[in-house]
């Protein structure tokens, strides 16, 4: 029973680290989506 609930915290904690990197990811892309969008209107002006 012990090994189960080893295992199955092992997957939780694997799966939460791969979570936390596309989250990252997700906000890396969102932050350069706002940088092109702030030189796009200051080479405008």
């Amino acid at each position: 029973m012990k090994k189960i609930v080893l295992i199955i915290a092992t997957l939780f904690v694997l799966t939460a680290c791969n979570t936390v990197a596309g989250v990252g990811q997700d906000v890396k892309a969102g932050g350069q989506a706002v940088t092109d969008t702030a030189h796009k209107v200051q080479n405008k002006m």
